[in-house]
């Protein structure tokens, strides 16, 4: 069973993600918070897998507390989705540089919604159903000027070859055509780098691409 907090000021909205998500037969919503100072709470008293967070919050905002669960060795685990009113909302970015798992709209199709929680506790990176390529590299130009700290030096040449593919936003699948591998290889290849790299998930390996200089905004068309 899949665990859920849900973290958002509108009561409305809360009620209406667990309404949804508690009609699934593999997920329960384990709780509800306000703002983030309630979720951080939460989070530590009922530990559950991952968390719906709205960015815009009263007394503690989204952003913050995503900083403190990703900074805090008892909620490693805790997966962190971003809800957002905006594709375009202007911290995004950096909420997965903090450690978010990914980011929804919040008029997502139920189907999707249900489908990104199961995603990110899998340990995939949701960069919003429907997200395009173009949005993934907006917010990359965000994102500071490459250092030059040798940060990709562990990985082989096949592994950077993989990690860009994955900064530009493609999925396994997609990796697995362009190198002419199996998914399965294109997978492991990405587990890999993700470990060597002390990444959280798929999505902190997008932001690694563009802040290391693999991939530079502007890339994509």
């Amino acid at each position: 069973m899949i665990r859920v907090l849900l973290a958002d000021d509108q009561l409305l909205v809360r009620a209406g993600f667990r309404a949804l998500l508690d009609a699934q037969p593999d997920i329960e919503v384990v709780g509800e918070a306000a703002d983030g100072e309630e979720a951080l709470l939460a989070l530590r008293d009922l530990c559950p897998d991952a968390v719906l967070m709205d960015i815009r919050m009263p007394v503690l905002d989204g952003l913050a507390a995503t900083r403190q669960i990703t900074e805090d060795p008892r909620l490693s685990a805790v997966k962190v989705v971003m809800l957002t009113t905006f594709e375009l909302d202007e911290y995004v970015f950096e909420a997965i540089r903090c450690g978010a798992s990914g980011f929804l709209v919040k008029d997502t199709e139920p189907e999707e919604l249900v489908r990104a929680v199961r995603a990110v506790v899998e340990g995939d990176a949701l960069l919003s159903p429907g997200v395009t390529r173009r949005l993934i590299a907006e917010f990359a130009a965000r994102s500071k000027e490459p250092a030059a700290d040798g940060t990709l030096a562990a990985l082989t040449e096949r592994e950077r070859e993989v990690m860009a593919l994955v900064g530009l936003g493609m999925s396994n699948e997609e990796i697995a055509r362009r190198l002419v591998v199996s998914p399965l290889t294109a997978k492991t290849h990405v587990s890999r780098t993700m470990v060597k790299l002390g990444a959280r998930d798929r999505a902190q390996l997008v932001v690694l691409a563009y802040e290391s200089g693999l991939v530079r905004p502007g890339w994509l068309g």
